[in-house]
This record gives structure tokens, C-alpha cells and sequence, in this order.
């Protein structure tokens, strides 16, 4: 009997997959446990396995489809089986057997309706004058295209926006535009290349990404507190152990740590709001935010306040590079009470961050800076750092969360303190 393959849910926050790749064909003959598809989830792209022996006797979804949880993706059978019911049932495919989800679609765009719409009442007729909507008529006008120059692909020939936009003169100059008198002379218009405008689809992880942060940024009530931090001692103290190991720490590595001990002091801050209660996590798990061409992918390392600087160094480059690699599993970035994104490396000095849910708070750090300081009354050279506590105020008061930066503050400049 012929078995239905369903999309499967590859993580906690997937409602969709998008098949990325397809590794067998119809009429290939597969065995369990063999990889058929990979699968690109909010999360990370993963492996799509079968259960069972047999022949791909149909694919329904193409490669870019995206394809709910529990869809119907392939049907494996015996060779020959007729899966006709099976096709029929999913309500997915049409009397050619293929499927809608793979079809060329052709929808009307909003300014082509714009066009379509008063194109009969604003358009030039056709008596020898250039036919072209209003808005294409607009943009030509603002980029100073003659439209004599224009081929038009709307209807009857008529120039639309697209053709505008699209449209690359050969020389530097336009024509010049027609004068109403004889006297004066018809002004030239510049025009500039352009890079070409497109669009963009949205990946699943990019989907994801956008619904959960609006979500947190109008849901959870946000506010901000900034604080500033001698590096001068974290500056000595890395130096010193890196000298003497292997690992390399990084300043991040150290930020992640001070967060880590401070968060078993201030409970508070390692929480969640649940509706009903507020949950506060016995075990510290710091999420670190690590940016990718598709968005943010925040790997989770766990019991941080129960490891050492370079078991954190380690384990973070590891995850980052899995992160990058698009190779993360969904338990390796699930589970975390606190995250930190940091944009230091990138020269920026001080920004505030949008709330990971579910946690209450997020830790935004900037670059490390030299500047001026006073001590003993002179002005001496200085390294300083910002960093930003974004809250969930039904979780947290400003108070709390001033206790809590200022802990941090002093375990960053007093690094020996995090080992006591």
C-alpha cells in the first residue's frame, strides 16, 4: 500500500517548510532512513528521511515551495501502484496530476491595476501621439526619459511603469522633449544608471524572524537603561589568558560569562512572562545572537554560569560556525533564559535590542572605545564599552534591572571576581 510523505515539523516554531532541495526523483527506488529532501525551516535547513522501502512514485511540491505542516510532499509505494485516490484526497493536484503548488501564477500587480484603471480616461489616444499612463508618464518625466524612446508592453502598446523603469537609453543624453514654440530651444535632461531594482523572497527563518520580533517589540512592554563600562582590567586579564592557553577568549566570551554570574544573583532578570506566572529559570542558558545573510540565528549554551571562559570560548565559536554553516540543530538554539547580541566588531558604539522571546531581557553591547578619562583628577587614556539592557517591564522594574547592569559592570572590571 502506497504511504503518504508529510511535511514533518522539524522545529518547536515551525507552521511551514520550504523545500530546498529534493535528492531522489520519481521512479527512484529508496530504502529507510535514506535522505530524500532537505527542508528549509524558520530555523535552519534539515533532512526530511523515509520510514519505509519503496519507489518515489510522486513529488508533489517543486523546489522554492513552501508546504504547511503535515502537507503532503511525495507519495512511496510499489512501482506501478496507483496513487490516484491519494492525490485526489490531498486536494492538491490537478487532472495532469501535477501540482497547484508548482504552477506558474500570474497576478495582476497594484500599480498595473493602477494603470489598467485610468488608462482609458488619461491615456493618449491613438492618433500618432505616445500612448502611457499617468504614472508611467510621472516617472518618465521625473527621470527625464523621452517616451518617444519607450516601448511600450502594456495594452494596444501603451507604455506602463515597468517599461519606464526598465528602460536603458543607448547614448548619455534623451531626445529632447517636443517644444510648444518655435523660438525657444528644447532643454536636455541628464539621466543616471540606476542599479536594477528586484524583489526578494522571504525565507522561511526571515518569515519567522519578522513575526516573532513584532510580536515581542508591540506585545512586551520594552523599556531601556545604558551603562558604561571600564575595559581597562578585562584588557589585562584576556591578555593574561591567552598567553597562557590555547583558547583564544574573546571580550564577548567574558560579557557572556559576567552575564552568566550575575544572572543567579538577579533571579529576576532570568525569567519569563507566562500569562499567568512569572517563570523563574533555575538554569541560566545564554542565548548569542549570530548574524547571517537570512536574519539572526541566537545557538543557545547552556549551564554558562556553571562553565569556564574558555569552555564558553569554545562552545560559542563552535555554535557560530554551525550558525553560519546553516548546521544548527533546533535543541542546539531552544531553552535559552537570556540573550546577548553584540555589534561591537561591526564599530557601533551603543544600540538597543529587540526582546528574544521568551526571555525578559536582552543585553546589547557595543564597540569598546578609547577615550579620555579622569582618574586621580588627570585626564588619562581609557578603554570604555556600553552595553544596554532591553526589559520586559511586567517582568522587570528599572530598578531591578539597574541592580543587575551594575553587577555585570562590576565583574566585567573586576574579572578575577567571576571565578570566586
Amino acid at each position: 500500500m502506497a504511504i503518504k510523505i508529510e511535511m514533518p515539523k522539524l522545529s518547536d516554531t515551525m507552521e511551514e517548510g520550504v523545500i530546498a532541495k529534493w535528492n531522489v526523483q520519481e521512479g527512484d527506488t529508496v530504502s529507510a532512513g535514506d535522505i530524500i529532501a532537505e527542508v528549509e525551516t524558520d530555523k535552519a535547513t534539515m533532512d526530511v528521511e523515509v520510514f519505509d522501502d519503496g519507489t518515489i512514485l510522486k513529488i508533489i511540491p517543486g523546489e522554492g515551495d513552501a508546504v504547511p505542516l503535515g502537507g503532503l510532499i511525495a507519495v512511496i509505494g510499489d512501482e506501478g501502484e496507483d496513487i490516484s485516490d491519494i492525490l485526489d484526497g490531498a486536494g492538491n493536484t490537478d487532472s495532469s496530476g501535477s501540482s497547484e503548488s508548482t504552477e506558474e501564477k500570474t497576478e495582476e500587480k497594484p500599480e498595473e491595476k493602477e494603470e489598467a484603471s485610468t488608462s482609458d480616461s488619461s491615456s493618449d489616444s491613438d492618433d500618432g501621439r505616445v500612448k502611457a499612463s499617468p504614472l508611467a508618464k510621472k516617472i518618465a518625466e521625473d527621470k527625464g526619459i523621452n517616451l518617444s524612446d519607450v516601448n511600450g508592453s502594456g495594452p494596444d502598446g501603451r507604455i506602463i511603469k515597468k517599461d519606464v523603469e526598465s528602460y536603458s537609453p543607448s547614448g548619455g543624453l534623451t531626445k529632447p522633449a517636443a517644444s510648444s514654440s518655435s523660438d525657444s530651444k528644447p532643454a536636455s535632461k541628464q539621466t543616471f544608471e540606476s542599479l536594477e531594482s528586484k524583489e526578494v523572497k522571504i525565507s522561511q527563518m526571515r518569515k519567522v524572524i519578522a513575526r516573532r520580533l513584532s510580536e515581542s517589540k508591540f506585545t512586551n512592554p520594552h523599556f531601556y537603561e545604558t551603562i558604561d563600562i571600564d575595559m581597562k582590567a578585562a584588557f589585562a586579564a584576556r591578555k593574561t589568558m591567552n598567553d597562557a592557553n590555547d583558547v583564544r577568549i574573546s571580550f564577548n566570551d567574558i560579557v557572556v560569562k559576567a552575564c552568566a554570574v550575575a544572572l543567579t544573583r538577579h533571579q529576576d532578570i532570568n525569567s519569563s512572562w507566562m500569562d499567568d506566572v512569572i517563570m523563574q529559570h533555575g538554569d541560566v542558558n545564554i542565548a548569542v545572537a549570530v548574524a547571517i545573510d537570512e536574519g539572526l540565528m541566537t545557538p543557545v549554551i547552556n549551564h554558562a554560569d556553571k562553565k569556564g571562559l574558555s569552555q564558553i570560548s569554545a562552545e560559542t565559536r563552535e555554535l557560530a560556525g554551525l550558525a553560519r554553516d546553516r548546521k544548527l540543530q533546533p535543541d542546539q538554539m531552544e531553552g535559552s533564559t537570556f540573550t546577548i547580541s553584540n555589534l561591537g566588531m561591526f564599530g557601533i558604539e551603543e544600540f538597543t535590542a529587540i526582546i528574544n522571546p521568551p526571555n525578559a531581557c536582552i543585553l546589547a553591547v557595543g564597540a569598546i572605545r578609547d577615550v579620555p578619562v579622569v582618574e586621580n583628577g588627570e585626564i588619562v587614556p581609557g578603554k570604555r564599552m556600553k552595553v544596554t539592557l532591553s526589559s520586559d517591564h511586567r517582568v522587570v522594574d528599572g530598578a531591578k534591572a539597574a541592580q543587575f547592569l551594575n553587577t555585570v559592570r562590576n565583574l566585567i572590571e573586576n574579572p578575577l571576581s567571576m571565578l570566586l
